[in-house]
């Protein structure tokens, strides 16, 4: 499961005039560490603080075009200005894309960009090889959860505890929310027999999966 050359997602992710998304480069590390302090200061306390650290984007992130490792970041740029980013991570074994981070400047919130991005990802991820897309989300706003509901991710449940936010300057274990959606046909993926369910896990998978 292969990253796809740079034109190709360039192709997949369409973004309204003016506005264009890129991988991740060496020379924009301090320009995204930047941004995302400011406009996602919660990531400094919890599972995604490796994004305001340039040793994280040196090990773990394709750069300048390399596709050797299993994170990406694309930038979104109006011009200059770095206006967004969107960051998945694939999973070869089980053919999965896991969305590490999205996050858009708040003063294009509104355009509608996460929505394109996120659409743009699915193509990029079937492209891919992948089967399977899903994502961890805060509570502390709707935003991303209403765009990932918006593109037919399906909520599984929560984590309780499983992040850590800043919450009145206090940093405290926070529930996430967990969306995923399937990539392939529903004929490809086995329905658990219901005999090997325990009668809580019974219930919870007919009122996720009774369609």
């Amino acid at each position: 499961m292969n990253w796809l050359p740079h034109d190709r997602f360039q192709a997949l992710i369409p973004l309204p005039p003016g506005l264009r998304v890129e991988s991740m480069q060496g020379a924009h590390i301090e320009a995204v560490i930047t941004a995302l302090r400011s406009w996602y200061p919660d990531v400094a306390y919890g599972a995604n603080s490796g994004y305001l650290r340039e040793a994280f984007y040196r090990q773990r992130v394709c750069l300048d075009g390399a596709a050797d490792k299993d994170i990406q970041v694309f930038t979104i740029w109006a011009g200059d200005e770095l206006v967004g980013l969107w960051s998945p991570e694939r999973e070869v074994d089980s053919l999965a894309l896991y969305a590490h981070v999205g996050v858009i400047a708040p003063h294009h919130a509104r355009a509608g960009l996460m929505r394109q991005v996120t659409a743009g990802m699915e193509d990029v991820a079937r492209e891919m090889g992948a089967a399977f897309m899903y994502a961890m989300v805060t509570l502390k706003h709707p935003y991303m959860a209403q765009a990932l509901e918006h593109a037919g991710y399906r909520l599984l449940g929560f984590f309780p505890g499983y992040d850590r936010e800043l919450v009145a300057g206090v940093v405290k274990r926070v529930y996430q929310a967990v969306y995923a959606k399937l990539l392939v046909a529903e004929d490809r993926v086995l329905r658990p027999d219901p005999k090997n369910l325990t009668p809580g896990a019974r219930a919870l998978f007919e009122l996720l999966f009774s369609d």
